[in-house]
């Protein structure tokens, strides 16, 4: 007959508990399965017929299982009662779920148990170097009352917690009881748990759980302490937790990963793992492969760590990211180009020359999306609709960073653009904004139109470009920016231009070597001083020289200005 057990709680997927608890009784090994009692009775009725040909198969008495209550514990306690009085060379109890897989044959399981008779293989530690407990309770699961569900009565959980809080309540331990915490899934030798089972004080031991915040955690993991002989404090089965103490689940993907555990056991696995279950239920599972277990761990680890901070740039349904704790807001580093294709009106079409780069429009023009070469769709399948664009432009301008990422993003900008993502963008330290402020002068300079109406349309322009200052050199704010005035950027604009292109190209950039094409802008002056002279003062601008005046590099002068 076998030495070893299996106990098996299940409450979902009967069909792959029936291929589990089929694989180990075929084995030699005897199982007892505790269905929890909100299952249909006409489902575990197909699973007793199921398992009916297996001798060694029984089931236990049903309770009504909620997690993080005592119930759970009273069907493990039901479960491995039955299999310690119906089996009775049973040596070793393993407590596993309906969800679990052996990793390993088991036939080594066996072989390494009867290596160890007397070994339990319970993880038991004291709260004290406990890390992983969540909602704040270690200690208090110990010292408060907990009658109330956490998970269908949070409201009433939380107030009771609250009360005792205040109130200074404080339960007291049972004499000789030291708490302990640790994995519910264990494995323990026949000693230890008829020792728990037929303790003279359960009674009081099992009043003092019932109250106890998750108590299958616990109550195995003390009471262990109590009577064990031989404790290694770790558990034979691989179940990982994420930050909210949610399980892991497998699937097939995971299969090479889940080959190099050290452990005998994992859970949680998806019940349509076809693969999963045909490789670890397999009468030959196929030569083991050398174990590894600091690559899992670091596996989860990065899992923890993208879903707590998640990738920068990557927004998804089932999380959308807290901006105070976010790598980044986009995925990949961009520029912003403000103003510059008023004062050079082929600036787009030279700045893709000169970086080698497809450089867009205006993505936020508030008709269409400028999409470099005219394109109408994009990466991403995000289109040049104005309307589904203003839906939502954060979420716009990030899913066009993602789609685009491994190729710097260029685009133009200026205040007769919508300005919903300037915030987005001031707040993003992948975002580099080169600014000049009062270029909108130059167009309008330009503009064969009543000088009313140029006055009130600059006065509009200065007002959306002043506010969209205001956000980009707020604290908070984390882009990269260069802001000139007109004037400044008139003064030495090569010089500025050469900034632009390295930042973008990066170290590999070219000197500049074609010079955009500037408007004339004789007479600009004068215009700006009409505009100052009618009530509107154009600050942004700057302050241009006057014509003729004898500076160097003057937007007055007509002739071509040089590269040097």
């Amino acid at each position: 007959m076998s030495t070893l057990g299996f106990a098996i709680l299940c409450h979902t997927a009967l069909g792959r508990v029936a291929q589990l608890a089929r694989h180990l009784a075929e084995r030699d090994c005897p199982v007892v399965i505790h269905v929890d009692a909100k299952v249909p009775d006409r489902e575990v009725a197909a699973l007793k017929a199921t398992l009916a040909e297996n001798w060694n198969v029984r089931f236990s008495p049903r309770f009504r299982c909620d997690w993080g209550t005592w119930s759970l514990v009273a069907a493990t306690n039901a479960a491995t009662t039955l299999l310690l009085r119906e089996f009775a060379n049973v040596r070793h109890v393993y407590l596993a779920s309906g969800s679990c897989l052996p990793l390993k044959p088991v036939e080594e399981l066996r072989a390494f148990l009867d290596a160890h008779p007397r070994r339990d293989f319970i993880e038991s530690v004291t709260t004290e170097e406990v890390d992983w407990t969540v909602g704040g309770l270690a200690e208090e699961r110990f010292h408060l009352r907990f009658p109330f569900s956490w998970k269908s009565q949070r409201g009433l959980f939380d107030r009771s917690v609250e009360i005792q809080r205040r109130l200074g309540l404080r339960r007291r331990l049972p004499e000789g009881i030291e708490p302990h915490l640790g994995s519910q899934w264990w494995c323990l030798t026949r000693q230890t748990l008829s020792a728990i089972q037929q303790d003279p004080r359960r009674a009081e031991f099992d009043r003092y759980f019932r109250h106890v915040w998750i108590p299958d955690e616990s109550y195995y993991q003390t009471l262990a302490r109590r009577y064990a002989t031989d404790v290694e404090s770790r558990s034979l089965t691989l179940s990982k937790f994420d930050h909210q103490g949610k399980p892991h689940v497998f699937y097939d993907d995971h299969l090479a990963l889940l080959q190099r555990s050290d452990c005998w056991f994992a859970r949680k696995f998806w019940p349509r793992a076809d693969r999963l279950y045909d490789t670890f239920l397999a009468a030959s599972p196929g030569p083991p492969r050398p174990a590894q277990p600091s690559r899992i761990d670091q596996v989860f680890d990065r899992a923890r760590e993208r879903r707590v901070r998640g990738r920068a740039g990557l927004y998804m349904s089932g999380r959308f990211p807290s901006p105070q704790i976010e790598a980044g807001r986009t995925a990949a580093p961009y520029t912003v180009c403000h103003g510059f294709d008023a004062v050079f009106p082929g600036f787009t079409d030279w700045l893709s020359r000169q970086t080698g780069l497809p450089v867009h429009g205006h993505l936020f023009a508030p008709d269409a999306v400028e999409f470099a070469d005219g394109a109408t769709v994009v990466e991403g399948n995000l289109t040049d609709s104005a309307v589904l664009r203003d839906y939502n432009p954060e979420r716009f301008l990030t899913n066009l960073v993602w789609a685009t990422r491994g190729r710097h993003l260029v685009f133009q900008h200026g205040p007769s653009d919508r300005q919903s993502a300037v915030p987005f963008m001031a707040y993003d330290p992948h975002a580099a904004a080169w600014i000049v402020t009062g270029a909108w002068a130059v167009p309008l300079f330009h503009s064969n139109r009543d000088f009313a109406d140029i006055r009130r349309e600059a006065a509009i322009l200065q007002r959306i470009e002043s506010q969209m200052l205001d956000q980009v050199r707020a604290p908070f704010a984390r882009a990269t920016t260069q802001i000139w005035t007109l004037a400044e950027f008139l003064a030495h604009p090569m010089e500025h231009l050469q900034r632009v292109v390295d930042q973008i190209a990066g170290p590999a950039a070219p000197r500049v070597a074609e010079v955009p094409r500037m408007p004339d802008l004789t007479g600009l002056q004068k215009f700006v001083q009409n505009l100052k002279n009618q009530g509107m003062n154009p600050f942004l601008v700057g302050e241009l020289p006057e014509e003729g005046d004898g500076r160097a590099d003057t937007p007055a002068r007509t002739r071509p200005y040089l590269v040097q």
